[in-house]
């Protein structure tokens, strides 16, 4: 994380810049916290386009304009800034917060470097500046706090993290979003979790478990080849949440298998709530069977399988290893098809054919909800055979502990020899009619 210098001339002109006053900034990881408080023309200070608030939709709006380097080659000039005003202004809630300003003023300083680029206060600034525009002249000016000019990225970084603790008016980072800051801080930390979750102040499994999406989405991202973003998966939060506690401990075969099956449901459309059936061994193969006999599909299946045979038969491991059995890919397969295409694009099969993406996308959330509807059914089954074993072992874990509280309870004057034995009398005739009923 490295923060553009801008023109000298913006250094000179704000060390320069007469102070209305000192503010306490408790946030500031130095010792010394007072900072001048001084009053910038708000088309004067630059948006921040390092802001983790916004990395997953200048992400995207890099993909769209097909620049790569949009907000690096020139974070500070008008193109890069423009496109982040308009991000800023796309958020929620920022018509309610431009008509906050609008009633009440400016309540908290926005902070800024040396430079004049803002650290926190972004939306704020943004939305004086549209309210500037549209003839609110009394908007033309945004008080700011100014960082030392030797202030680090690491303490900028730090200071961010630390500010987004705070609740207030502000807009709530995306959990992707806060993820990538978390991934961050986790870097700049040496790898040390408990370090991170001090800094967030959150419960270290909390900070790790946003980590642990995060990776999965990076995941299905890299597998992608451009066509997805990390911000076209903000609404799976919670299908990704439920893979990731799933598959924290099992063996590496099966943890593969659950994913790839979840991963297609999420890319199809699958609610995460009917994707939770498929935690289970048999997920992958459940999928493909499903996949296997939807007719629309047969000829996606021949696509995708003709596309990936190539790679395995390749493969420089599959001598060294050998193949006991041939392992039905079908799944990975068009995952690794579709995944690759945009939702609007069209899937050229075998034959030749071309398919709409989004015909493509209804039958494979078909299969796959499937799927998951007779893991269910097979879960359920299997739980009303496991039953009777689990209630017997729990009822045999509470008779385990009888002969030491006997001993205690009836040496009490209040005990009851009689009616326990009545108890035994019912546990006996209980015993007998089980029994009787195999």
């Amino acid at each position: 994380m490295s923060f553009p210098m801008a023109d000298p001339d913006r250094r000179d002109f704000l060390t320069s810049r007469e102070a209305i006053g000192h503010v306490q900034l408790p946030a500031w990881p130095r010792s010394n916290k007072s900072l001048r408080l001084v009053e910038l023309d708000v088309e004067w200070v630059r948006f921040s386009t390092l802001n983790h608030r916004t990395k997953a939709e200048q992400q995207r709006e890099a993909q769209r304009q097909g620049q790569d380097d949009l907000f690096s080659s020139d974070p500070l000039g008008p193109t890069a800034q423009e496109v982040q005003l308009a991000i800023l202004a796309g958020q929620q809630k920022f018509d309610e917060l431009k008509e906050d300003l609008r009633k009440r003023d400016q309540q908290e300083p926005a902070i800024v470097t040396a430079d004049g680029v803002l650290i926190n206060g972004n939306r704020r600034t943004a939305a004086l500046r549209m309210l500037l525009r549209e003839g609110h002249l009394k908007c033309q000016y945004v008080r700011c706090l100014v960082l030392p000019g030797d202030a680090t990225p690491e303490e900028i970084l730090l200071l961010e993290a630390e500010l987004q603790v705070a609740r207030d008016f502000r807009e709530d980072y995306s959990w992707i979003n806060e993820a990538m800051m978390i991934e961050e801080l986790y870097e700049l930390s040496d790898r040390d979790w408990e370090q991170v979750s001090v800094r967030m102040h959150r419960p270290r499994r909390e900070v790790q478990g946003l980590y642990e999406k995060l990776l999965l989405v990076q995941q299905l991202v890299n597998q992608s080849q451009g066509a997805r973003l990390p911000i076209d998966f903000t609404d799976n939060e919670s299908a990704f949440d439920e893979l990731a506690k799933h598959i924290r401990t099992l063996p590496a075969t099966e943890a593969a298998g659950v994913k790839n099956a979840y991963f297609l449901g999420i890319v199809s459309g699958v609610n995460y709530r009917q994707l939770r059936h498929l935690r289970r061994e048999d997920s992958e193969a459940l999928v493909a069977k499903e996949l296997r006999s939807e007719a629309t599909l047969e000829g996606l299946v021949a696509a995708a399988s003709t596309g990936w045979l190539d790679d395995v038969e390749n493969d420089p491991l599959s001598d060294l290893l050998g193949d006991d059995e041939p392992q039905d890919t079908v799944v990975e397969d068009i995952l690794g098809l579709i995944v690759t295409r945009r939702p609007e694009a069209v899937v050229e099969l075998a034959d030749g054919s071309g398919v709409p993406m989004q015909s493509v996308l209804r039958s494979l959330s078909g299969a796959v909800s499937a799927a998951a509807q007779e893991a269910d059914e097979r879960s359920r089954e299997q739980n009303t055979v496991d039953a009777p074993f689990q209630r017997t072992e729990k009822a045999l874990r509470e008779l385990n502990r009888l002969p030491a509280l006997l001993r205690s309870s009836r040496a009490h004057s209040g005990w009851d020899e009689d009616a326990f034995q009545d108890e035994l009398d019912r546990m006996e005739k209980l015993l007998a009619q089980l029994r009787e009923s195999s």
